[in-house]
């Protein structure tokens, strides 16, 4: 008899190998499945991300926030997998940092060096209920290590709604500062410290900044992936993209729900950064939004206050690009090109 894990993985690599084949295929070939080319405010979803979407609704594949939070998980889990593909590394190893789980991943250039090393702080998305360090952010975090040449310390904070606010933000700002605290033992090089995330750990990494800035602790770059910047928003972007392009509306009022359920959370600096006073030395850092996501206008307008405030942040936007394109490294496409950038910007900024 086949066990149920067994199973799930081998439907999963079943549809990694779809993935990974259909944006091989001839552009003529793409958009005959994909359909009519979508255009919204001007922006036209990328072939590749129109194709990805078309086939998992035609695969009936329900997203995570229409599952129990439990079956949820497991389900963005093999979505994760099945665009991220198996990324190689020089050496992972889970440890914890101030009583958190976090796992440790160095790439192959890095392996065996005994001098302090380049460091990402890398703190996951999923909308604060769902992602872990060794699940949908494995490769992800593989990925950055790999291509920027750096070790990464992926964070797995806790998650709601078993943890509510402000548990995340409370257990990622304690992994930083004992890490600053005693870089020996981390073999951390904090004149090349940076910290970066996505979605949610966006928001998470956009906060540990801020913080970082007023305890006068050091921090060297931040990398914020298609931040969530304003818990209760209510921007265009997140009107116009709130259905069919992966995020949608009920898994952000799900994930709020989950981990913001009182309106003081909702308003709480911590969370609601667009509302956040940005102190004096808060590092530079690049901000990266995604033409057709709900959180695109908040990210944007985050990242207009920090620059406002003599912050050194660039800000791009990738106007084909869907919320989740971090994801996407196992596949050749637009949104791993996009990826490579990123890494390129790290490895500059902590050389």
């Amino acid at each position: 008899m086949v066990s149920n894990g067994l199973l799930n993985r081998a439907q999963t690599a079943a549809k990694a190998a779809t993935a990974r084949g259909a944006v091989r295929l001839p552009t003529r070939v793409k958009r005959m499945i994909a359909g009519t080319p979508v255009v919204r405010a001007g922006q036209t979803l990328d072939l590749d991300t129109q194709l990805l979407l078309r086939l998992q609704k035609l695969s009936g594949e329900r997203g995570a926030e229409t599952r129990t939070i439990p079956e949820g998980r497991i389900a963005l889990e093999g979505q994760s997998r099945m665009v991220a593909g198996e990324q190689p590394i020089g050496s992972s190893w889970d440890t914890s940092i101030a009583g958190v789980p976090v796992r440790v991943l160095t790439p192959r250039a890095l392996v065996g060096a005994s001098e302090p090393l380049p460091t990402l702080l890398f703190l996951h998305g999923g909308g604060f209920i769902y992602g872990a360090r060794h699940g949908t952010h494995d490769a992800v975090g593989r990925f950055l290590a790999e291509q920027a040449g750096v070790q990464v310390l992926s964070v797995d904070y806790r998650l709601a709604p078993e943890h509510s606010f402000p548990a995340a933000h409370d257990d990622c700002l304690a992994v930083f500062r004992a890490l600053v605290a005693d870089p020996e033992q981390w073999q951390v090089d904090t004149a090349r410290l940076a910290v970066g995330g996505d979605s949610a750990g966006g928001n998470l990494a956009a906060h540990l900044a801020l913080a970082a800035a007023e305890e006068g602790l050091p921090l060297t770059y931040q990398l914020l992936i298609y931040p969530m910047a304003d818990a209760a928003g209510l921007s265009e972007s997140r009107r116009m993209f709130d259905e069919g392009f992966f995020l949608t509306r009920q898994f952000l009022d799900l994930a709020e729900q989950s981990y913001l359920p009182t309106e003081a959370d909702l308003k709480d600096p911590r969370v609601d950064i667009l509302n956040a006073e940005i102190p004096a030395g808060v590092c530079p850092g690049h901000l990266v939004t995604a033409g057709f996501d709900p959180l695109r206008d908040e990210g944007e307008t985050y990242a207009r206050r920090l620059i406002d405030a003599g912050v050194e942040l660039t800000m791009e936007r990738q106007p084909g690009l869907i919320h989740g394109f971090a994801n996407f490294v196992g596949l050749d496409c637009a949104a791993r090109t996009v990826m490579l950038d990123l890494t390129g910007r790290l490895r500059t900024a902590l050389s």
